[in-house]
Parts: C-alpha cells; structure tokens; sequence
C-alpha cells in the first residue's frame, strides 16, 4: 500500500480530522492533504509523531493496511473458546480450495509423523508445551515459505 493511503487510513481509524492533526503537528492542513495524496512525504521527525498520536510505532505506520488492522482486532477480540469452535480448513478452505480435497490425495500420515517428531523435539529441548510448539513450528514454517517467494 502507498504511504499516502495508509496515512489517510490510520488517521481516519483515529478519528481525526485533517485539521485536528494539522494542529497537533504545527502543520497546516494542505500539508496533511499532501502527505495523504503522496504528494509529499513527512519528515522521519513528523513521521515519528504520527506514529504516536495514531497510536502506531513508525514501521506499522509505514505499512498501515487498514485490512490487516481490523483482522488483527478481531482476532485479538475473539476468545479461545469461539476460536476451538471454528471450522478452520471449511473457512479457508473457501478461498484455498486446496485444503477440503488434499486428504484424498496426499499420504497425511507420513507427513503427521515428521511433524510429530519435530514437536516433540521442539517440546523437549525447549520446555515448550504442545500449543507454543505448535506455533513455534508454525512460524518456522511461514519463514521458510517467504524465504522460497522472495
């Protein structure tokens, strides 16, 4: 996302007009106009200053989604509870089609073996119980995926 949309974003997520932010910067308005249209950048000081009257450190400033905000709020609303009752791979399964036919296909036990073994492995070096191990295997592996897109 531009800079720009993302500024325009994170100031209307706060419930800011333009002029309010204006004069809490010591800026005129046109000026936060032209930072919203990417007309302009602020400075690394007044960047700084969004950031903290939106709330915001300076990189999520930088890479505001207003998306990627609301899904982190829900997700941060939703209890445990209601999350044990969600059916994950149905709700993903809409838009990666993928996970509601790959057990047709693919030799799930061989795969849940080594992934067992590395859980394990995690849970006992580490002092990790099986939920930490669990995410800990998980984000190891959205690294690797990354990695191999780059």
């Amino acid at each position: 996302m531009e800079l720009g949309s993302g500024l325009f974003n994170a100031r209307k997520k706060s419930g800011l007009s333009q002029e309010e932010v204006a004069e809490k910067l010591g800026v005129s308005r046109q000026t936060i106009s032209k930072w919203e249209l990417g007309e302009t950048l602020p400075d690394i000081r007044q960047s700084k200053k969004l950031a903290l009257l939106y709330h915001l450190s300076l990189d999520e400033l930088i890479d505001f989604d207003l998306d990627v905000q609301e899904i982190q709020e829900v997700i941060d609303k939703t209890s445990e509870e209601v999350q044990n009752k969600v059916d994950w791979t149905k709700a993903w399964g809409k838009k990666y089609p993928i996970l509601t036919t790959y057990q047709e296909k693919v030799d799930t036990g061989f795969y849940a073996e080594g992934l067992t073994v590395l859980l394990d492995d995690l849970k006992k070096k580490y002092d990790f119980d099986e939920m930490n191990a669990l995410l800990v295997l998980k984000d190891i592996l959205a690294s690797v995926w990354k990695k191999r897109k780059a």
